[in-house]
């Protein structure tokens, strides 16, 4: 599974939370997988439930803030 992956709005339905959101953004997420430690996930790789999804164009301010901070290793 991957776990990083790209969407593209392709329709809008109901209420969004941001106003600006428009058909045909960008937006990238970020998925993790962690080992579990309650219930059936206990002891096997899980994947991460609160993953970031960031909007097409604060990814690259993002990116370029984290390498100035030099958190982000290239």
């Amino acid at each position: 599974m991957e776990t990083n992956q790209k969407f593209i709005k392709r329709k809008k339905e109901g209420e969004t939370l941001h106003a600006e959101v428009k058909v045909g953004d960008v937006e990238y997420r970020f998925g993790y997988y962690i080992v579990g430690k309650i219930g059936k996930a206990k002891n096997k790789w899980w994947w991460g439930q609160s993953c970031p999804i960031i909007p097409h164009k604060d990814l690259s301010k993002l990116l370029e803030k984290a390498k100035s901070e030099g958190v982000l290793l290239t």
